[in-house]
């Protein structure tokens, strides 16, 4: 059951990208130094050089659109998770993928010192596939199979495993601490064109491929025994969405860090609103996800104002209380 009957679910996608472009313009307005709002369209349409139009163009603008891509990209893979599973905990942080992806960036980083963005994207791909297929296993093991309880006791004792790992590889290399320090917390400070570009690609592959499977989604979330007697073809739709989870979390973790909570917050709001149906479930969760990581940013900026804390922590005040309730309220053994 949804909130918003059809064919109003088009109508909220469109206001939802109002509401995404005010928070964008809001976004790029405060920081340490406040921006007009015509200024801002000034830096757009005829760049003069000047130092407000430097700060909007150089760290405003890529930062913020760094937060969009990042809030949907991480949004609609927790998602997918969500559905594939039929976990309501399902989420990149809570099943050890978050976790999987950091430790494979670290080693890298710890191996081979600083290197292109675009090789720590890589990283991210294979420590989250791995870990995703080890909990998938280790769930598999439990008395009464792959069961929501069992993957996220799987995924936070991974996720423990691979986070001790982390720290003591940190520990050795001070070095190696120094240079992804702030990124450990969820971070989207230092964002610029460059680093957009890197990842711009893979994310829009995973959410092309994401709204081609959206049915098939729908339907596997009813079961599989539903699923595979409609005649669905059940292990490529988990395929092609494992591919999609990989693409779209590890890009996002790769350029901004474990940032937690908000694949898991998103998609229970969004159905909320529209029901069941992954082919406005999805659309919704990349716009709501951009939506509250942007919030969590400017937020993150102006908290402790000139400083600034990562937006890691910010999504964590809000999705910790949340992540209770859904343990409480919605698992079951």
């Amino acid at each position: 059951m949804s909130v918003l009957p059809r064919p109003q679910p088009l109508i909220g996608l469109i206001l939802g990208f109002f509401v995404l472009l005010a928070c964008l313009f809001i976004s790029v307005s405060y920081g340490a130094a406040d921006i007009s709002w015509q200024n801002i369209y000034e830096s757009l349409v005829s760049f003069d050089g000047s130092r407000e139009h430097l700060i909007i163009r150089t760290v405003r603008l890529p930062r913020s659109l760094l937060a969009i891509i990042v809030g949907a990209a991480i949004s609609t893979a927790g998602a997918i998770m969500q559905g594939i599973t039929r976990n309501p905990l399902a989420d990149p942080g809570i099943l050890g993928v978050n976790a999987g992806a950091v430790f494979a960036v670290v080693t890298a980083i710890f191996l081979f010192g600083s290197s292109s963005p675009n090789f720590y994207v890589w990283c991210a791909f294979a420590g989250a596939g791995i870990t995703a297929t080890i909990v998938y296993f280790l769930a598999s093991l439990g008395r009464s199979g792959i069961t929501p309880l069992n993957l996220t006791i799987a995924g936070a004792a991974i996720s423990a495993f691979l986070t001790s790992l982390t720290t003591g590889v940190l520990i050795i290399s001070q070095r190696t601490l120094d240079e992804i320090r702030f990124w450990l917390a969820g971070s989207l400070a230092g964002a610029d064109r460059s680093l957009i570009l890197q990842i711009l690609p893979y994310v829009c592959l995973g959410m092309i491929l994401t709204l081609i499977i959206s049915r098939q989604i729908t339907i596997l979330s009813l079961g599989e025994d539903v699923a595979k007697g409609l005649g669905q073809q059940t292990a490529w739709v988990k395929i092609v969405a494992a591919v999609c989870i990989l693409l779209l979390s590890g890009s996002a973790i790769a350029v901004a860090g474990a940032i937690g909570f908000i694949g898991l917050v998103v998609p229970h709001i969004v159905r909320f609103l529209v029901g069941v149906d992954y082919r406005w479930i999805l659309p919704y969760s990349a716009v709501f996800g951009a939506i509250l990581l942007l919030v969590s940013d400017i937020a993150a900026r102006l908290v402790i104002q000139p400083q600034e804390i990562p937006v890691g922590i910010m999504t964590a005040l809000v999705g910790a209380p949340f992540f209770i309730y859904l343990a409480k309220t919605k698992v079951k053994k």
